[in-house]
């Protein structure tokens, strides 16, 4: 089994990997910071929608690990860890002396503002360093256009780092397939470089530099010579959006009878001989289904069941209908198909013609005739009845072997024992990571680990993980948390340093479908290696064609001790996450958590992440809680919040045969308490959501036949996802501008309100006076809180009207959503001409910032009260509720409280907020110009723009 696995891996690459290689599309170069460009000046492009690339490069004297993603086609997320030569990483020497370089992260953006066109060329702006130590922060607008065949020109102003204008130019010769010549002007201002004086890094001059690229398929280097030195860069580009990257060359046939078969049984002998389900029952529990229920129920046979290797639904319900076929009575009229994951129902398949079921998988009729004959549920069909498994769960668990494998799973090696029931034995090799702390750059742990999954009865299942340290180097992390908040996770280290044997988890979860639509989950035990406790999940996930679900997750839990068995911590806390999570167009999921979280430090958190064709998917979360943590990353005037990116991988886009396992990892720039969430037991969502988007896509059958012609269906292998949003954009444009030029008292409405800010500004140093005196009183303290919180509030009930409400209330959602952003780039652009410093004790109500201060972060005007005022207006005036007026200015007023902002910066913000939000709901209150609706066909899927026109 080993040795014919790892030559079918090796046929695998020969036959598709290696020419895939090879027929990859020429990618756009990166630069030394991992964004497209040049050789140190960026470009316009974006990297091919889908595209993961990471890379080294070195350029004295830095040498910098980068990856970069187009998450989107208009969007280039890029990430970069630096060292600095010749600079300790830390400066005490008792508190990470043998750490070495210095090392920076940071996160740079890329937005494409327009594509090129005949004529016009491609502008994007670029952002770097927007999170990290900030040490090379700047912002840069590039255009890029293609000028002659194979040649590229780019001009660029760049503010920060780059400092001025700068381009660049790639001539990519047709005579020398994926050789290019590249050349820039560096702008780069590197005497303002962190420790240039002591790297000679201020040494560098601006001036031209000059390259020569070469790109393999996936593979690319570029070897660069600038003013003082010379640079290389060599990088690996992996498109997410290939459906596989191997060929599944170690795939299991489907079942196709054989010369045993027994005749198919007329109905009474099914009755009266169980064997017959039981035979039926074990070929299927051969193919890898678990949770095998069969019954007859009239002329119709009914299968309940689940599959835990092969990943799409349709495939699988497909393989369980094709099996059912040589087994189900000759009277069968009809099949039902109900299936499942972890014994709760996901979808009921009919198939009501077995003549035309039986034609479809010969390849006898088309997809489309074949559909008529079909139907998909969401659940369990109301007119069928649970089954029972008594009568066939004895017999499947005969048989049951131990198997000792390699890569099925993505594990080198291997052991494991499995049974139709869904009980698991597993033992396969692990390896940990720990990175950037003051003992050494880089720990990791290698350790052997068992978990054993046993179904105990209708849906409760008890789950079970045990871990022996074989190898680790954690042990050498000496220095302790600083944080100043519950140590619900900056103790890891503490726990990975004990390497005797751990119980890491020991659950009892119940599952339990309470409700068509309405999943529940119960747990006790030891969640994970830091804590244990007791806890439920309730899930909501709608029918087909629906875009949202949401989930509320309550645990009581006590923290663990190091050894990792029945010990504990004096630590315990309830948490409280309330979930919503809704589907985006391009394959986006946006999640947004609100509650309690493990710190006992109350907040949101927002996830936003792509499903791309091959399954990969890619995300980032912020977190945004009261903990205040103010220790060093944080500080007292800009606590730490907890941040991060996480990638899912599954493992059949690169493996030989089809699998449902999935690899994951997440990375945050630090290890903190704050916004923390404990290790779910097992989330109802993650665990559904894949199989309700199989059902959901098209017709839901996906490669059912598993017929070469079915590879082209847009059901089998989807169109590259896109979503173009810009007619009603343009619309919508058009119309505000149209309705600004109609309105009549628009100067009239200026003066009132600049009268109504002059005013205020009069009783500026009183009002801050006043609450300067009551700063202490805890009615005081509790507005001001509300004054930061309430415009956060208002967005996101504004983005859930818009994302889940009728036709009005969505278009209402989305005016509001719109003249928030409005009000705060025009609040933004009176910041920086203002530059007003925020009140103090002087009570000196015109003096400027200081110098170091950035304007962007000045006094007037106040965003929070624009911002209320902006998402109210358009809900005030379209629903006659001017009460809401009223909650907008007790709650901008909070800014006062707070002493954020003088009382004109928040009367200012107000006039912003109205003025934006009264302007698009008059000019875009008719809903009915800007419908879309979502195209779906047996053939095809797409979205149409139904605009109406007077």
């Amino acid at each position: 089994m080993h040795k014919k696995s790892r030559i079918h891996l090796v046929a695998g690459a020969l036959q598709k990997g290696v020419p895939l290689i090879f027929v990859c599309g020429a990618f756009a170069q990166p630069s030394l910071n991992g964004q497209i460009g040049y050789i140190n000046m960026p470009s316009a492009r974006t990297g091919e929608d889908g595209t993961f690339s990471f890379g080294f490069n070195y350029d004295k004297p830095y040498d910098t690990l980068w990856t970069s993603t187009t998450v989107l086609p208009w969007l280039e997320v890029s990430g970069r860890y630096t060292a600095i030569a010749d600079i300790p990483g830390f400066q005490d020497q008792q508190y990470g002396g043998g750490y070495g370089r210095y090392k920076d992260k940071a996160i740079d953006t890329k937005i494409r503002l327009r594509e090129e066109s005949r004529w016009l060329p491609e502008i994007s702006l670029s952002f770097t360093d927007i999170q990290g130590n900030r040490l090379w922060k700047g912002t840069n607008l590039m255009a890029t256009k293609q000028v002659l065949p194979g040649l590229e020109t780019t001009l660029g102003y760049g503010s920060g780092r780059i400092q001025g204008m700068f381009g660049g130019m790639r001539y990519s010769p047709n005579i020398l397939p994926g050789w290019s010549l590249v050349a820039e002007y560096d702008a780069n201002n590197y005497s303002k470089d962190p420790f240039s004086e002591v790297t000679y890094a201020n040494q560098r001059k601006k001036g031209p530099a000059v390259g020569v690229e070469y790109q393999w398929g996936w593979l690319g280097l570029q070897v660069a010579r600038q003013r003082e030195h010379a640079s290389f860069n060599a990088h690996i580009d992996i498109p997410l959006n290939v459906t596989e990257f191997v060929p599944k060359v170690t795939e299991p046939a489907y079942f196709s009878g054989g010369p045993d078969l027994p005749p198919r049984p007329t109905l009474e002998q099914w009755k009266n001989d169980p064997d017959r389900a039981r035979q039926l029952a074990t070929t299927l529990g051969k193919q890898d289904f678990k949770n095998i229920r069969i019954a007859m129920q009239g002329d119709t046979l009914v299968m309940e069941l689940s599959n835990s290797r092969i990943s799409n639904v349709g495939r699988a319900v497909g393989r369980a209908v094709r099996t059912s076929l040589y087994f189900a009575p000759l009277e069968t009229r009809e099949i039902k198909v109900v299936y499942t994951q972890l014994e709760q129902p996901v979808a009921t398949y009919s198939f009501y013609d077995l003549s035309m079921l039986n034609d479809y998988l010969l390849g006898k009729v088309n997809r489309e005739r074949f559909l008529q004959t079909v139907s998909v549920k969401s659940g369990r069909d109301e007119e069928l009845q649970p089954l029972d498994s008594h009568t066939l769960a004895q017999s499947l668990r005969e048989g049951i072997n131990v198997n000792v494998m390699d890569n099925r799973e993505g594990d080198l090696v291997q052991i494991t024992s499995e049974d139709p029931e869904d009980n698991r034995f597993h033992l396969s090799p692990k390896l940990g990571f720990y990175f950037n702390d003051p003992s050494g750059a880089f720990h990791y742990d290698i350790m052997a680990e068992a978990n054993y999954k046993r179904r105990l009865g209708q849906g409760l299942y008890l789950d079970s993980a045990l871990t022996a340290d074989l190898y680790n180097t954690i042990t050498q992390v000496k220095q302790p948390s600083n944080s100043e908040l519950p140590h619900v996770r900056s103790d890891i280290a503490d726990y990975k340093r004990v390497k005797s044997p751990k119980l890491n988890r020991l659950l009892l979860n119940q599952y339990m479908t309470l409700a068509p639509n309405v999943y529940a989950r119960a747990s006790a035990g030891l969640y994970e290696e830091m804590f244990r406790g007791a806890g439920g999940q309730i899930l909501y996930y709608p029918g087909f064609n629906k875009d949202w679900a949401a989930d509320l997750s309550v645990d009581a839990l006590q923290q663990r001790d190091v050894n990792g068995w029945f010990g504990k911590r004096d630590y315990q806390v309830v948490t409280s996450i309330a979930s919503l999570h809704y589907q985006l167009p391009m394959g986006v999921t946006a999640t947004v958590r609100a509650g309690r979280f493990l710190a006992k430090d109350n907040g949101v958190r927002l996830e936003l992440a792509r499903r791309f064709r091959s399954g990969i998917e890619a995300g980032f979360w912020y977190t945004k809680t009261n903990g205040n943590d103010i220790t060093s990353p944080g500080t007292p005037n800009k606590p730490y919040n907890d941040k991060g990116l996480f990638f899912s991988i599954p493992l059949s886009a690169l493996l030989t045969s089809d699998s449902r396992t999935a690899g994951g990892y997440a990375l945050s720039p630090w290890t903190r308490d704050v916004g923390q969430m404990v290790m779910t037991p097992g989330d109802l969502y993650d665990i559904l959501s894949n199989p309700k988007r199989d059902i959901n896509a098209y017709d839901g059958l996906g490669n059912f036949a598993e017929r070469p012609d079915e590879r082209n269906l847009p059901q089998v292998t989807p169109p590259l996802p896109s979503y173009t949003p810009w007619p009603m954009i343009h619309m919508r444009l058009e119309d505000s501008g149209n309705r600004w030029l109609d309105m009549d008292g628009k100067a009239s409405g200026f003066a009132l309100g600049a009268l109504g800010v002059a005013t205020a500004a009069a009783l500026d140093k009183p009002v801050n006076k006043l609450f300067q005196n009551h700063q202490d009183n805890s009615v005081v303290k509790t507005w001001g809180k509300l004054g930061k919180s309430l415009p956060i509030s208002t967005t996101v009930l504004s983005s859930i009207a818009f994302a889940l409400g009728d036709d009005r209330l969505s278009n209402t959602g989305l005016i509001a959503l719109e003249s928030a952003a409005v009000a705060v780039a025009g609040s933004e652009a009176l910041k920086f001409v203002v530059n007003r410093s925020r009140p103090n004790s002087d009570n000196d109500a015109w003096r400027s910032q200081s110098s170091d201060s950035s304007r962007w972060q000045s006094s007037f005007t106040s965003n929070h009260s624009a911002v209320l005022f902006a998402t109210l207006t358009p809900f005030a005036e379209e629903y006659d509720q001017p009460w809401l007026y009223g909650v907008a200015a007790i709650g901008a007023a909070g800014r006062l409280a707070s002493r954020d902002h003088w009382l004109s910066d928040v009367a200012a913000g107000g006039v912003l907020g109205y003025a934006a939000g009264r302007w698009l709901w008059q000019s875009q209150r008719s809903n009915n110009r800007y419908r879309l609706a979502l195209d779906l066909g047996p053939q095809q899927v797409g979205l149409q723009w139904k605009i109406n026109t007077p």
